[in-house]
């Protein structure tokens, strides 16, 4: 079997990627005081004998900055709906009229975001943790590649340096990335 480079570098790049992808997806989670539709996202609704994501029961809209509006499609699933927004630990109060579900985003306290910018962060480390293992299962694979004489050792250190400049791109995305979503949490 031949050594590609390549291949292992598309590999750590496309897991990698992935990783920051869960991060914002994470971060779109959390609130900053406005309505956002991507707040809803984490939560799941136990409809026809299995969880759902809201999304794919209602129709959610913003018709104002501080207001989520949940139209749930199935009037047998609102009850469902929102006892699944209640239950979801982001602090908001559903009020329903009938199949539609309005919810104010209330603003937030100090501590609250104070909490909030605690919670980016562990995500954001999480992040971290995730692309140092990818990194340190591509240093390995390299390593069992020079072991195994497919590569040389030149080879194997220009590879690693490669590997970790990748890496070092990817923590500054992350760090980037909290540092957007500090400032969005406690901008007033």
């Amino acid at each position: 079997m031949t050594f590609n480079f390549e291949d292992v570098k598309n590999d750590f790049d496309r897991r990698m990627q992935g990783a920051v992808e869960v991060l914002r997806q994470e971060f779109s989670g959390l609130r900053s005081g406005r309505a956002n539709t991507a707040l809803l996202d984490p939560i799941t609704v136990e409809a026809y004998g299995s969880p759902m994501p809201l999304n794919q029961i209602a129709t959610i809209n913003i018709p104002e900055p501080r207001a989520l509006s949940i139209q749930v499609w199935d009037s047998n699933l609102v009850k469902a709906a929102e006892k699944a927004i209640l239950d979801s630990g982001l602090g908001l109060n559903p009020s329903t009229e009938g199949q539609l579900i309005r919810i104010a985003i209330p603003s937030l306290t100090e501590e609250r975001r104070q909490e909030l910018t605690k919670v980016a962060a562990k995500y954001a480390e999480d992040a971290r943790i995730a692309i140092r293992n990818i990194r340190r299962h591509s240093m390995d694979q390299l390593k069992k590649n020079e072991k195994d004489g497919n590569i040389s050792k030149d080879a194997l250190h220009e590879y690693s340096q490669e590997v970790q400049r990748v890496t070092d791109n990817f923590i500054n995305l992350v760090d980037e990335a909290l540092s957007n979503k500090n400032r969005e949490i406690t901008q007033v």
